[in-house]
């Protein structure tokens, strides 16, 4: 990521916060896995998205027209014998000088210096519910202010939802954050590319996910954005199946969902394809009937559209296919308008992606469904469900789960596919898996 973007969102807020005003962001903790054992590190979006401040224990506060500064973070201070045991930290100096703050001091000293810096203002953002001990010190600090009502002392009059302004900021992504993005997926497409060409009979879906971390290690990634999914055969259509400990079996289709996550931006790549390299009749319909739903989706990927555009089009396409199946009878229109198509596809075509797989970002305003404009990205995903015993349907759909998602980027003029490295029609998936 371009250094440069981290001063240039923070001038934006603070620009939207305006003089007279505060912004608080607190860092996300350090987690624990069991007893003495610590998850790698992960900054919490937000806080990352302004600072790109990599460590624990810090609290980024901005001060429009603050005259000592107007970027102030408190985080730890250095300390030689943890640094042996945990590696280097930054400390105040290095906050200043390596990444960028007007000032700095010790978390420590956060009880002594922000309920200061809160009594200069008039409104606080911030984000209420996200840090239950801030929120907790925030109270007593307000509470602390009022008691000085005598001395001439106010607190705060305003306190505003700081998620409402950032998380709008998020949605629209910069050059720079495009750039990543494109990385992390052309990173992703190439690891799905190995496992379709590595795919056999008798493999587990243990093995495919070894070798998609593998492969995003390999190119220098270590993070993935969230839990890969492998299912072979009926587990494919179970939407978040993540045990991926079944041998994969002759004849079967296997679905994965996996995408490595670059610089904390997110991935998020699905593909589906025939464990022995060739789609039978049936899987080839309704294989063939989603990616027709998905072409048709991206194809309203484009500015001026509403956020709901790609899924309509997605359900207009899968309805009607599985009418022309034998899957569903009826009209089409009367199917849609009664959600029959549910049986088989019941989730969203796709969410905002981002910082976050599930990207932050409101999906409607005053009740109506956004509009698309360039530097959104969305995923497009529409998928069929058809587990083994499901009543009223013919054997040889059963045990079938497909789902096809790609990362797409609104531009000025259309949409960008940033994962279009990864195969997805039948023609491409059958080539590769015959070499």
């Amino acid at each position: 990521m371009n250094p440069a973007e981290f001063p240039r969102r923070r001038r934006q807020l603070m620009r939207i916060m305006g003089k007279g005003s505060i912004a608080i962001v607190p860092a996300a903790p350090q987690c624990l896995r069991n007893r003495d054992v610590r998850y790698r590190y992960r900054p919490d979006s937000d806080f990352y998205y302004l600072t790109g401040f990599p460590e624990p224990e810090a609290v980024a506060v901005l001060i429009p027209g603050r005259d000592q500064g107007q970027y102030i973070l408190f985080c730890r201070e250095k300390d030689p014998k943890k640094e042996r045991w945990d590696g280097a930290i930054a400390g105040p100096q290095g906050a200043v000088e390596l990444y960028g703050a007007d000032d700095a001091f010790p978390i420590g000293d956060l009880d002594d210096i922000l309920p200061r810096m809160l009594e200069q203002c008039d409104k606080v953002f911030y984000s209420m519910g996200a840090d239950a001990e801030l929120d907790q010190r925030m109270s007593q600090w307000i509470s602390r202010i009022r008691g000085k009502a005598r001395s001439g002392v106010h607190p705060p009059q305003e306190f505003i939802a700081l998620d409402h302004h950032l998380h709008d900021m998020r949605l629209y992504k910069s050059r720079s954050e495009v750039a990543v993005m494109r990385r992390a997926a052309r990173i992703s497409a190439a690891a799905h590319r190995e496992l379709m060409a590595a795919c056999r009979p008798g493999m587990t879906e243990l093995d495919l996910e070894g070798l998609f971390l593998q492969a995003c290690y390999r190119k220098g990634v270590r993070e993935q954005a969230y839990q890969p999914i492998v299912g072979g055969g009926d587990n494919a259509t179970v939407l978040h199946y993540i045990n991926n400990d079944q041998v994969l079996a002759d004849g079967d289709l296997v679905l994965v969902d996996a995408g490595c996550e670059l610089e904390c931006y997110a991935s998020d790549i699905t593909r589906t394809f025939p464990v022995n390299g060739r789609f039978s009749e049936p899987q080839r319909q309704l294989y063939q009937l989603v990616l027709d739903a998905q072409l048709a989706a991206i194809a309203q990927v484009k500015p001026g559209n509403p956020y709901n555009a790609p899924h309509k089009a997605a359900v207009r396409t899968l309805t009607r296919g599985l009418v022309k199946l034998g899957l569903l009878k009826g009209q089409p229109a009367k199917l849609i308008k009664e959600e029959k198509y549910k049986k088989f596809f019941m989730h969203g075509t796709g969410h905002w992606l981002g910082l976050d797989v599930h990207d932050v970002g409101d999906y409607k305003i005053d009740g109506h469904w956004r509009e698309l404009e360039p530097g959104m990205v969305v995923t497009v995903e529409p998928g069929l469900y058809i587990p083994r015993g499901m009543r009223g349907v013919a054997k040889k759909w059963q045990g079938i789960g497909i789902r096809i998602e790609d990362d797409v980027l609104v531009t000025r003029d259309g949409h960008d596919v940033l994962s279009k490295d990864a195969p997805k029609t039948i023609e491409e998936i059958e080539a590769l898996m015959a070499r």
